[in-house]
């Protein structure tokens, strides 16, 4: 049995409250390693391209409020 299977099993044989609070765990860290990827592309001028043309867009009045 490989690792991860061993921890799928684990995780299915958690009680509710031990469950839940895996998940949020789970969300938290995920949520996490998203911004800082995002941190990492925007230092890296990654966005850079996506947030001029943007702004382009708001300036010539092509936005609209959703």
């Amino acid at each position: 049995m490989s690792t991860l299977e061993q921890i799928e099993a684990a995780i299915l044989s958690l009680p509710s409250n031990d469950f839940e609070k895996l998940r949020n765990w789970f969300f938290d860290m995920d949520y996490q390693h998203w911004d800082e990827q995002l941190e990492r592309d925007i230092a890296e001028g990654r966005l850079e391209a996506l947030a001029q043309e943007a702004i382009a867009e708001f300036k010539a009045g092509q936005c609209r409020e959703i």
